[in-house]
């Protein structure tokens, strides 16, 4: 179970691959992935800052003859809308890194397992998309003003209502892509819907590698976080709390990821993911740390509510 955990001399720490250097071999797709993950910090403080046009929407709709205020709602919703998009087309780059790390990790002969132990570099990225990922839909499902702002653009654009207003917009944001955003932001975690159809569409596609080579490197990955947190050998060097969430997330990301795309999911007693361990370290952490990630996988798996559930498993994520 030392996956993913750096030896320097006596220096076991558990923390998550923090040295780990790409390969020759791993190089190209190491740096592809790279030139995508090197956005995610000013994804997130984008969304982080985030404030909506509450106010100016209320405002221009309490009074629809007042011409100015209409204007100024649009004004103010606009550059959110552009915001919007480059969070959406940042979701399009991550699902095809998934999908070329994904290919590099499950490729015959080696096993999963061999993967992630050669391939270190790119074990980490994966695990960077996914803590991203569970970092993005909590920021998002805490902000309602997201879906607020692109329901006024949206009715305001159908109805066209603001002639000669700025609508140079359209060009960036016309109706497919707003269609695309909508069912987008409509998710209540849309970026980790984006990564399981990603993860489903690449087991669909690539019919001659065997499903095991994908659910066993995921479910590697749920093992070795789950080992880490629940030792404290690793977990009590962990160099911050941030460590600790990284690990949390990462868990949770591939246990999501798991149960999509195999046939029984990850709740069945048949999986290779020790859910009752997994959740029971979530739950031994502040609350405060794990609510959004229990939610995550309560409303974001697909097979929880299955009667192939054991109750016991069901009762602790209620």
């Amino acid at each position: 179970q030392a996956l993913f955990i750096q030896q320097r001399g006596n220096d076991r720490s558990g923390r998550f691959l923090k040295y780990a250097q790409p390969t020759a071999g791993e190089r190209e797709v190491w740096n592809q992935v790279n030139s995508v993950l090197q956005e995610s910090e000013s994804i997130l403080g984008g969304l982080q800052s985030y404030k909506g046009a509450g106010q100016e929407i209320r405002d221009a709709i309490q009074n629809p003859s007042d011409h100015s205020l209409q204007e100024k709602a649009w004004n103010s919703v606009c550059p959110l809308v552009i915001k919007l998009k480059r969070f959406y087309s940042f979701s399009l780059k991550l699902e095809k890194a998934l999908q070329s790390l994904l290919e590099s990790l499950t490729c015959p002969p080696l096993t999963p397992t061999q993967h992630l132990e050669r391939e270190q570099a790119l074990a980490k990225q994966f695990a960077e998309i996914l803590h991203f990922t569970l970092r993005f839909d909590e920021l998002k499902m805490r902000n309602p003003a997201i879906q607020n702002d692109f329901s006024y653009y949206r009715r305001t654009i159908s109805r066209n209502q603001i002639n000669n207003m700025n609508l140079d917009i359209e060009n960036e944001v016309n109706n497919e892509m707003a269609n695309r955003m909508s069912l987008f932001y409509a998710e209540a975690t849309p970026m980790l819907k984006t990564l399981s159809n990603a993860t489903t569409s690449f087991v669909t596609e690539n019919k001659t590698l065997p499903l095991e080579n994908t659910t066993d490197c995921l479910s590697t990955m749920a093992s070795v976080c789950k080992v880490m947190l629940e030792t404290p050998e690793y977990s009590s060097r962990f160099s911050s709390e941030d460590t600790l969430l990284f690990c949390m997330r990462v868990m949770v990301g591939v246990i999501i990821l798991y149960d999509h795309v195999h046939p029984n999911g990850a709740f069945n007693k048949s999986s290779k993911i020790d859910m009752k361990g997994c959740i029971k370290v979530l739950k031994d952490q502040p609350a405060d740390n794990v609510e959004g990630l229990l939610n995550a996988l309560k409303f974001t798996t697909k097979h929880l509510n299955d009667e192939t559930t054991p109750k016991n498993i069901r009762t602790m994520l209620q």
